[in-house]
């Protein structure tokens, strides 16, 4: 069975409403040192906040870029993506331009993504890129050919969902990207985790990272 302490440390604590206030990221962070989490995700504003607040201590700051719907011109995807690193932020979760992967333009949804990479490991080559795919909205042919351009685009993990699309992580989805992707890149699981079950199917479904707020419910399950 796994333990606190080795769950903590796959989780993303997550806060990324619209009206989350720094006393909220505050709390956030506060948590994420209690319970010994092992980053806090929030949006670009907070990223400087967050790493002050969390100065001294082992939990990293991430940041979200493009987010929610993917669809910022790429130049400004890069440009936030490299702020948000040069502020602080050790890990970058973008979301892929989904139109775009439907309309078949395969080759603009990999420059979108190579643009972050590039940018990001300019600043700091040891940060990570996190791409969120919004599996809800992909057929299964997409989730193939998405985690393909993933791959090809040398992010470094794949997440499945930004939590408010109208679908979340599902098991079957996070099978498929860790059969996908295998040892090469890591698999976020992020998107409806509320409780200690569901994070632990999708552990065992092959995620190595979990994106939630629910963070401290699902610990304080754990006995």
């Amino acid at each position: 069975m796994v333990t606190r302490e080795q769950l903590a440390r796959v989780i993303d604590h997550t806060l990324l409403k619209p009206t989350a206030t720094l006393e909220d990221i505050e709390r956030l962070c506060e948590e994420a040192k209690k319970y010994g989490f092992y980053l806090v995700c929030v949006n670009p504003c907070y990223v400087s906040f967050a790493v002050e607040k969390l100065s001294g201590s082992n939990v990293k700051v991430g940041a979200t870029v493009g987010f929610p719907l993917g669809a910022a011109l790429p130049e400004l995807k890069a440009y936030e993506a490299r702020k948000a690193v040069e502020s602080g932020a050790l890990e970058v979760d973008m979301v892929m331009n989904v139109g775009f992967l439907k309309s078949g333009d395969y080759y603009a949804v990999r420059q979108d993504i190579e643009g972050v990479v590039r940018a990001v490991k300019e600043v700091n080559p040891e940060a990570i890129v996190k791409v969120i795919l919004e599996m809800c909205y992909l057929t299964e042919s997409e989730k193939v050919t998405a985690l393909k351009l993933c791959q090809e685009a040398k992010a470094d993990f794949v997440k499945t969902s930004t939590g408010l699309g109208p679908g979340g992580a599902t098991v079957e989805d996070v099978r498929l990207m860790k059969k996908m992707v295998g040892d090469t890149m890591g698999v976020k699981a992020s998107g409806g985790i509320r409780d200690l079950k569901t994070a632990l199917q999708m552990i065992e479904a092959g995620a190595t990272r979990i994106g939630t707020s629910s963070g401290v419910a699902i610990i304080e399950e754990l006995k």
